[in-house]
C-alpha cells in the first residue's frame, strides 16, 4: 500500500518543477540585455558577481545526487570548494555563454540530494541576489514566495534560516505567511525570505521590534 504522506510529498515535488521552470525562464529573460559592466556587478552573495551567481544556479541544476557526492568526495568534504569548482565549470568564456548555459537548464529537473522546494528557494533567492543590485524588479506570485518562506522557516539545510529567525515572529503584510514568537518582523514575504536567508539589505524593507536583531544575524549565523 502506498504511504499517503509519501504520495503527497511526491505530488508537491511534481507541482513545484513547473514553478521552477517559470522562474528560471523569467530570470533568463531579465538578463538578456545586460552589458559586460552589469555582468560584473557584485551580487548579494559576498564575493560573487551576478554572472557568477547565475553560473552557480546552472551548476545546481546540472548535478544529480551521484555527481554531487562524487564532487564532495573529490573536494574532501569541503563544501565551499565543491561550490566553487562547479561554478567554474559552468561559467563559460563570456557572459553570453554563461547565459546560454543557464537557458539550457531552464527545463531541467536534475538536482543534488535536496527536495524540489529547495531548488525553488535557490532560484528565487539567487534570482534576487542578481536582480536587486541591478535594480531589476520581478513580481513573484505570492503563493510561490509563501511556499519558499514556509520551507525556509523550518530548515537550516543549505542555508541557515531557521536558526537565524529563532525567537522572532515573522509576519507577512502581503500574504498569509507567519511563523515564530517574540519581537515582530513584518513586511513583504519576499523581504522576509531574503532576510531569513541572510540578505541584510532586505531588512530595509521590514519593520518591527525584531528587525535590528534579524539584521545583526544576517551573514553571521
Amino acid at each position: 500500500m502506498t504511504d499517503p504522506e509519501l504520495t503527497a510529498r511526491r505530488s508537491r515535488g511534481t507541482g513545484i518543477w513547473p514553478l521552477i521552470r517559470t522562474e528560471r525562464a523569467a530570470l533568463a529573460a531579465d538578463l538578456e540585455e545586460l552589458t559586460n559592466e552589469q555582468w560584473a556587478t557584485p551580487s548579494l552573495c559576498t564575493g560573487l558577481t551576478v554572472r557568477e551567481v547565475l553560473a552557480h544556479l546552472t551548476a545546481g541544476a546540472s548535478l544529480n545526487a551521484v555527481r554531487w557526492m562524487a564532487g564532495v568526495i573529490r573536494c574532501r568534504f569541503d563544501f565551499d570548494k565543491q561550490v566553487a569548482v562547479r561554478l567554474a565549470e559552468q561559467l563559460g568564456a563570456t557572459p553570453a555563454e554563461t547565459l546560454e548555459r543557464f537557458r539550457h537548464i531552464v527545463p531541467s529537473t536534475t538536482k543534488p540530494p535536496l527536495p524540489a522546494i529547495a531548488m525553488l528557494g535557490e532560484t528565487l533567492v539567487h534570482g534576487e541576489d542578481i536582480r536587486r543590485p541591478l535594480s531589476i524588479r520581478h513580481d513573484y506570485p505570492i503563493d510561490i514566495v509563501t511556499q519558499v518562506a514556509e520551507y525556509y522557516q523550518g530548515t537550516d539545510l543549505v542555508v541557515v534560516a531557521k536558526g537565524r529567525i529563532g525567537g522572532l515572529r515573522l509576519a507577512a503584510d502581503d500574504g498569509p505567511f507567519t511563523t515564530g514568537s517574540g519581537p515582530v518582523v513584518s513586511g513583504p514575504t519576499l523581504a522576509l525570505v531574503m532576510a531569513m536567508t541572510g540578505r541584510a539589505t532586505y531588512c530595509n524593507d521590514l519593520e518591527g521590534d525584531g528587525v535590528q536583531l534579524l539584521r545583526s544575524r544576517c551573514g553571521t549565523v
